[in-house]
């Protein structure tokens, strides 16, 4: 059932268009481009944060991409498991990889949750709903380019 929620909410926050108020970055290509230059610049635009409530939110915003980049390595060595046993991939190291990935998601999803909380407790809730949107709609789009790259287990 959380998986359900969390697919649901992910393929819903993948629908609102986090650079609606940057021209710049139109189309998915552009958002990614920007996304990989400046993911940083790319929530502050789409933010509108005052000063008060930036100063409050970066320091967190900070703390949690640290957190999230330890997961999304586990999941790229997991993923490069896969890519690396992919004609010899037996049926126990399928099993260990994707468990092991399940695990790195519901830890990502832990770490959202408590992203969540933190925000919140700094930021009006329309804004931290919104920052929530918008790292979903980057993981989302980061998600799927790997997703793409990845033949499917044999």
């Amino acid at each position: 059932m959380k998986f359900l929620f969390a697919a649901a909410f992910l393929a819903l926050a993948a629908t609102f268009p986090v650079a609606a108020q940057q021209p710049a970055a139109s189309s998915s290509d552009d958002l990614r481009q920007e996304m990989r230059r400046d993911k940083r610049g790319l929530v502050e635009r789409n933010m509108q944060l005052t000063p008060a409530e930036a100063a409050k939110f970066w320091p967190i915003y900070d703390a949690y991409q640290k957190d999230l980049d330890r997961v999304i390595e586990r999941e790229n060595r997991l993923i490069l498991d896969f890519i690396h046993s992919e004609n010899s991939m037996t049926d126990a190291n399928a099993k260990r990889i994707a468990l092991e990935l399940l695990k790195a998601e519901d830890d990502e999803q832990a770490l959202r949750n408590k992203q969540f909380r933190r925000m919140l407790a700094v930021l009006p809730a329309r804004r931290a709903a919104r920052y929530l949107q918008i790292e979903s709609k980057l993981r989302t789009i980061q998600r799927y380019d790997v997703g793409e790259q990845l033949d499917l287990v044999r």
